[in-house]
């Protein structure tokens, strides 16, 4: 069974102890490629570093992430800009709005969503979107950008019906992962009345790890509890659907 985590940060300091390791155990679950949203330039290094280390399974992505959007956010965009010319990058992100920590820089956040986007269309690339409290904000810049050339996922889905449809009407796939799992997490109400080809599969390690192991620190292994819920909603087999959101998730990234 090989499965695609289509979001995991394993460049972060969660992991400095152990990330060797963790990406081994995930290997050998059969989660064998992992691909790596930005979030602002200190992080660049790090992510060229694993890249380079374990280059048969990581996938790097290209962005500002919306809660690092700040003061300086126009210095981040020329890093990503700069980057997204010299070399290749499987996304651009994640990138997006949110509104959950501060509605204070609003505008600068749609700047550089919008920004990101024209890019990514430039590249031909699709987008990874983060939104939190955003849904309206969000949709209103896609509006703007929609059309053959705008694809992606709205990762961490965490939205009504409705707002599912919206986003696969967008040409968007939907990011799942372990909110899947949470007794409040209320996707699971409806995910079976959305068709499994627009499902992907993440963890965004080091974050909102999966039941059992909700509060400790998430990575790329716990997949599999993910999809275990997954065939539990959709009433199919475990290999099923890691046959289809695997495929799924290539077609995203045009593999």
């Amino acid at each position: 069974m090989n499965l695609i985590d289509t979001h995991t940060h394993l460049y972060l300091e969660a992991f400095d102890e152990d990330r060797d390791q963790v990406i081994k155990k995930a290997i050998a679950e059969g989660v064998d490629r992992f691909y790596l949203p930005a979030i602002d330039s200190t992080y660049s290094s790090r992510m060229l570093d694993l890249e380079e280390k374990y280059p048969d399974h990581i996938r790097l992505m290209m962005g500002l992430h919306p809660t690092h959007v700040k003061e300086n956010y126009k210095e981040e965009l020329l890093h990503v800009e700069q980057y997204l010319a010299k070399r290749n990058f499987a996304a651009v992100g994640e990138i997006g709005i949110d509104l959950y920590w501060d509605k204070s820089l609003l505008k600068q956040q749609k700047e550089a969503f919008d920004n990101q986007i024209l890019w990514a269309k430039e590249k031909e690339l699709p987008i990874v979107i983060h939104c939190r409290d955003a849904f309206d904000e969000t949709f209103e810049v896609l509006e703007g950008h929609k059309g053959d050339d705008l694809s992606g996922i709205f990762h961490c889905f965490t939205g009504s019906k409705e707002q599912a449809e919206k986003a696969i009407g967008l040409n968007f796939k939907l990011g799942i992962g372990g909110v899947l799992t949470f007794k409040n997490g209320k996707i699971d109400q409806f995910l079976d009345q959305i068709s499994i080809d627009h499902i992907v599969l993440e963890t965004d390690a080091p974050y909102l790890a999966p039941a059992p192991f909700r509060g400790k620190r998430n990575q790329s292994k716990y997949l599999i509890y993910i999809l275990r819920k997954l065939s539990k909603i959709y009433h199919r087999t475990e290999e099923e659907l890691a046959t289809i959101t695997t495929q799924n998730a290539l077609e995203v990234f045009k593999i």
